[in-house]
């Protein structure tokens, strides 16, 4: 079981900064992609950004330029650098890992997908 724990989120002012990062509890470079998701209040959950197992990384177009993903394999955290933030930035952002194995040691398993419990981010003056 993957279990993931997002930090980071809190009020911040429009244009400011902050750092979300989600710390799994079992090795992450098997897995097949990690992603962060947003979902603001009356909308629907919405794929933010993600990078593959190999490095490869999307962002959706509201966030280009602005925010950055990143995945250190060897302490088994993903995180989202979020500048220039703006109020429709507002949401509950979660972590989620999809597909690929984890492994415990030698032992590993089919990975299926896992979700953190979410961090609040607000952007407002």
């Amino acid at each position: 079981q993957l279990q993931l724990v997002e930090s980071g989120g809190g009020l911040v002012q429009p244009g400011g900064s902050l750092r979300l990062s989600c710390a799994a509890s079992t090795r992450i470079q098997n897995i097949d992609f990690m992603r962060w998701y947003r979902q603001a209040p009356g909308k629907q959950r919405e794929l933010v950004a993600s990078v593959s197992r190999y490095g490869d990384k999307f962002l959706t177009d509201s966030v280009k330029g602005r925010f950055t993903i990143s995945k250190d394999n060897t302490k088994n955290t993903l995180d989202l650098q979020m500048n220039g933030l703006k109020p429709d930035d507002s949401a509950v952002y979660q972590c989620n890992a999809h597909g690929g194995s984890t492994c415990r040691g030698s032992v590993c398993s089919t990975h299926g997908t896992s979700w953190g419990q979410g961090t609040q981010v607000t952007v407002s003056s």
